[in-house]
């Protein structure tokens, strides 16, 4: 395929709707040999750069089976957008596979183009899968850019459907310090506007809860326990409220102290 690559990016930059689609029909087919000629390689790119979220698709679609080669060629590199991969049902599979077997000056540019966009892939559908993936087999430091993202943000990212499943991670793979300083977060007020009393009524942030449970130091555990424990009756009220207080009577049951039976409302 013959390219003008002027002619190519000036039509993406400045190019009507109707204009963009057409190219990148034209494109389709030829993309994964594009991405790796020197001049085709930055249509590509600037493509990515100025078409919409499913035309994208249609480009990353052409790329699959092939990411990994153009990873390591010195021009189709700059033609996988990390990110974009990272939010495809396709791509996010093939970024860890690329962050647990390529070398590490193959992964660092990945790593900080996925750093660079965290709050917002942390909270995609497939994005935090590959932050998970990080968190879980990545090295101290890219856990700690991780655990920095949320910091600050402990109950608005665990209430959110996908983000819960990072703060989760970042709570079971953190630092000690980084640990107590997440949980320390959810403790911070008293009352009503508690975080954690928030989140252990929310079906996404109790399982934060009880990861926190499970995971912190005894003396967390200790504060986690009775902030928790005068909320007995109004657990019982949510389905999942069981989780957590199945947790509360086997902590408090080591002491000797009993909570009382664990059912559903109208049980005791």
């Amino acid at each position: 395929m013959c390219l003008e690559t002027t002619s190519f990016k000036s039509f993406l930059i400045f190019g009507t709707i109707d204009q963009k689609d057409a190219l990148v029909q034209k494109l389709r087919s030829h993309v994964q040999p594009l991405a790796l000629q020197m001049y085709g390689c930055r249509v590509i790119q600037k493509a990515l750069e100025s078409i919409t979220l499913e035309q994208q698709k249609l480009i990353i679609a052409e790329l699959e089976g092939n990411v990994l080669k153009c990873v390591k060629d010195q021009n189709g590199n700059h033609v996988a957008k990390f990110f974009s991969l990272s939010t495809h049902p396709y791509g996010c599979r093939v970024i860890q596979r690329i962050l647990e077997h390529c070398k590490p000056e193959q992964t660092t540019p990945i790593l900080e183009e996925l750093h660079q966009n965290m709050s917002d892939l942390l909270q995609d559908q497939y994005g935090n899968y590959v932050v998970q993936h990080v968190l879980e087999h990545g090295n101290v430091d890219d856990k700690s850019k991780i655990v920095s993202a949320v910091r600050g943000h402990v109950l608005a990212l665990s209430q959110h459907k996908f983000a819960s499943n990072v703060v989760e991670k970042c709570v079971q793979n953190a630092s000690r310090p980084e640990r107590a300083v997440l949980i320390d977060e959810v403790c911070s007020l008293e009352g009503a506007q508690c975080p954690l009393h928030l989140m252990m009524k929310d079906p996404y942030a109790n399982y934060v809860v009880q990861k926190m449970i499970d995971v912190a130091e005894p003396s967390q555990r200790k504060i986690l326990m009775h902030k928790i424990k005068p909320h007995v009756s109004t657990l019982r009220k949510y389905t999942y409220g069981k989780h957590i207080l199945a947790k509360l009577e086997k902590y408090f049951l080591k002491n000797n102290t009993d909570l009382g039976p664990i059912g559903p409302p109208g049980s005791i």
